[in-house]
């Protein structure tokens, strides 16, 4: 079932998509209030209001390959690091390019969206606390986050975290496609069957830690592929029984 978040006439809205139509829930975790409008006449909004958004870094080798490092030496555990909910962005929206930055890249990845409080859960039981699943672009600005102390600038800039274009609630996380396309040209053709750390692991190491909540986002990782972004780029982050995530990028 894909599960949306939108905005009409009437204001913002969550609905599960049905074909072209919306039925409208309550909220979140909602029941169906008995409306139902067309997927035509809204705009798509990201699919999740996270308090914490939580990436994971390093996750696939021929990535940290292509970053310089070795595969044969890789993470004991997830790396972790946070953008602001600033970053956030919809299907749709721009990303920006910061005049600060030169080397601004994409980064398709698989996000989880979680349903309920969630901490000190085992990985056998941690799929239980997913609400569902969407495509993200984990856009940073590469030779900032090189430079600086950490990695604050670089990947949470405003805009930095688009999302959607809706959550797919039945899917197996486990073996799923993930492209990046720029401008109709693919640049990323991965699969989460490669990660190092899977998404059951990566939710109960972060729940090890720190209580995630509904609708907090947890990006798993990037494969192969990473690259250059050009103002006037079209960027499409496609995760297979997911859909696609549009955004174009902007001057900033």
């Amino acid at each position: 079932m894909k599960r949306v978040r939108y905005t009409s006439f009437d204001g913002d809205h969550w609905g599960e998509l049905d074909g072209g139509e919306i039925h409208q829930l309550t909220g979140l975790l909602g029941s169906p209030t008995g409306v139902t409008t067309y997927l035509s006449d809204v705009t798509l909004l990201p699919p999740c209001q996270p308090r914490t958004i939580i990436c994971v870094g390093k996750n696939y080798a021929k990535h940290i390959s292509e970053m310089g490092g070795s595969s044969a030496n890789l993470p004991a555990e997830p790396g972790l690091f946070l953008k602001t909910v600033t970053t956030l962005r919809g299907p749709g929206d721009s990303v920006p390019y910061p005049a600060w930055t030169n080397e601004l890249h994409y980064e398709g990845e698989l996000a989880v969206v979680i349903a309920r409080t969630m901490r000190n859960v085992e990985p056998e039981d941690a799929l239980s606390y997913v609400l569902g699943y969407t495509c993200a672009c984990d856009v940073t600005a590469r030779d900032k986050q090189r430079s600086d102390l950490q990695w604050v600038r670089g990947k949470s800039a405003d805009g930095f975290c688009p999302v959607g274009p809706w959550l797919e609630t039945d899917l197996d996380p486990s073996s799923l496609a993930i492209q990046s396309r720029v401008n109709g040209e693919l640049r990323q053709d991965g699969n989460t069957r490669d990660m190092i750390f899977s998404v059951p692991v990566i939710l109960s190491y972060i729940s090890s830690f720190m209580t995630l909540g509904p609708g907090d986002l947890v990006l798993t990782g990037t494969p192969e592929g990473v690259g250059s972004l050009h103002v006037g780029d079209a960027v499409e982050i496609t995760v297979e029984g997911v859909g696609t995530l549009q955004v174009d990028v902007v001057q900033g």
